[in-house]
């Protein structure tokens, strides 16, 4: 697939940058709906359109410019060895259910690990920071679906797990925002039961 014909070019620091509409983003974001993890195959995005979905998703609200996250990618080969450890861990506690759950990560061509990377001490507050990693998981999922892919974000056991998240690379004080599963669904998602506006929304009584 190729990229979409728009400039890529570098934003220059301080270029005024218009309000634009734009009907096709309202029609994608009102019906967009995640792919589920193991319905993603190929094609899988490419070098190029991975770039240009991580330069997307790391334009998030940041409160103080601090860019409290990190995203790790990864080879078909090393996330191959990924979901190894994951099972040999998984085994070696007699867990099947965990080790089934490995589909997930398994199946999808291509992932994205999002990592909540917060400073602390700081000024601004760690949920803001946790908030703000959750944001590129969100913005990776609607600029996949933009380009036409399946998208699925996760978590699940292995995000949680002390021994997994050191096999992840974690350092102190990070934990996964998500796995961002991607690829092509081999077949459309199905609509799923939606929140009812007026049960969710309120007016602040003063």
């Amino acid at each position: 697939m190729s990229l979409p014909d728009f400039d890529l070019s570098p934003i220059e620091f301080g270029t005024p940058l218009p309000i634009m509409k734009s009907r096709e983003t309202l029609e994608l974001l009102l019906r967009r709906r995640s792919a589920p993890a193991p319905t993603l195959g190929l094609p899988a995005p490419s070098e190029d359109e991975i770039e240009l979905l991580i330069s997307i998703g790391l334009r998030v609200p940041d409160h103080g410019k601090i860019g409290p996250w990190r995203i790790v990618r990864f080879t078909p080969e090393s996330k191959g060895h990924l979901v190894d450890k994951l099972k040999t861990l998984a085994d070696s506690r007699g867990d099947r259910q965990a080790a089934g759950a490995l589909l997930k990560l398994s199946t999808p061509p291509e992932a994205l690990l999002v990592i909540s990377s917060p400073i602390q001490p700081h000024k601004i507050p760690l949920w803001e920071q946790q908030l703000s990693a959750a944001a590129i998981c969100q913005n990776l999922l609607i600029a996949a679906g933009a380009l036409g892919y399946g998208a699925n974000w996760i978590t699940d056991w292995y995000s949680y797990d002390a021994e997994a998240k050191e096999i992840l690379g974690l350092k102190d004080g990070e934990e996964v925002a998500g796995f961002i599963f991607l690829g092509t669904p081999s077949e459309a998602p199905l609509e799923r039961d939606r929140p009812n506006y007026s049960e969710r929304i309120s007016f602040w009584p003063g």
